[in-house]
């Protein structure tokens, strides 16, 4: 099982960006995807996450309003679309999946190999 991050980069305060995170492999299932963020010298944080079957969100306070992530359950994809990025979003963005690989017996949480975001003018 693999999960491949893209759409990182660099932008101006007030700018967007669009994360995606890829799950691929032997996958029997999907429950939830998700991402988190580290910033140098700050704690994780979680950013975002989303259900495969119900599709329900939850969010950061930092980002509420600003962040919508969805998902395409035939892609096994994950999309955060970032908009009004301010220079505290950035961080490295870990997106992650919660799900059961064929080969497996248990759900475990698998990781994507971050991207970084900058928010800089």
């Amino acid at each position: 099982v693999q999960l491949v991050e893209s759409g990182g980069g660099l932008v101006e305060p007030g700018g967007s960006l669009r994360l995606s995170c890829a799950a691929s492999g032997s996958i029997f299932s999907i429950y939830a995807m998700g991402w988190y963020r580290q910033a140098p010298e700050k704690q994780r944080e979680l950013v975002a996450t989303i259900t495969t079957s119900a599709g329900s969100t939850n969010y950061a306070d930092s980002v509420k309003g600003r962040f919508t992530i969805s998902r395409d359950n035939a892609k096994n994809t994950a999309y955060l679309q970032m908009n009004s990025l301010k220079p505290e979003d950035t961080a490295v963005y870990y997106c992650y999946g919660d799900l059961i690989a064929t080969t497996a017996l248990d759900e475990d949480r698998y990781w994507g190999q971050g991207t970084q975001v900058t928010v800089s003018s």
